[in-house]
């Protein structure tokens, strides 16, 4: 991914990071990705008072990008994805956010956390070595 659309991505991310709903842990993250296509698609943590029925913004952008796929495709191909929070810890994503991600992309995909450390660049492969997948062919 060259730079000009890791500072697009990082941008989408920082915005829909300001829409977050978190009125409980205060925690604003926002994620921008990549479609294969060239889309970016951005999500944003969404917290319940059942904190079980939460969603974090990593998977709020993977559900929204697979629901914009036509009917008959089985996948959507991400191609990048970047994650922002204004702090206070780094946005690094969760286990259950690198193995949604890991449905939807290949290991070589690029992943940039962006917060109060820093800008960090990474793969998926890197998040999650060992990534499991149903193989159903």
């Amino acid at each position: 991914m060259n730079s000009e659309t890791t500072q697009k991505l990082v941008e989408a991310a920082r915005a829909a990071a300001a829409a977050a709903y978190a009125p409980y842990s205060r925690y604003h993250v926002g994620a921008a990705l990549l479609t294969s296509s060239g889309e970016i698609v951005t999500g944003c943590n969404v917290e319940n008072s059942s904190f079980g029925l939460s969603i974090c913004a990593e998977r709020s952008a993977v559900f929204t990008a697979r629901g914009r796929m036509p009917i008959d495709q089985e996948t959507a191909p991400l191609a990048g994805v970047a994650i922002h929070s204004p702090g206070p810890a780094m946005p690094w994503p969760c286990g259950a956010c690198r193995h949604v991600l890991h449905e939807f992309a290949p290991a070589s995909m690029p992943v940039i956390v962006d917060g109060p450390d820093g800008t960090f660049d990474t793969t998926l492969g890197e998040l999650l070595p060992h990534a499991f997948r149903l193989e159903t062919e």
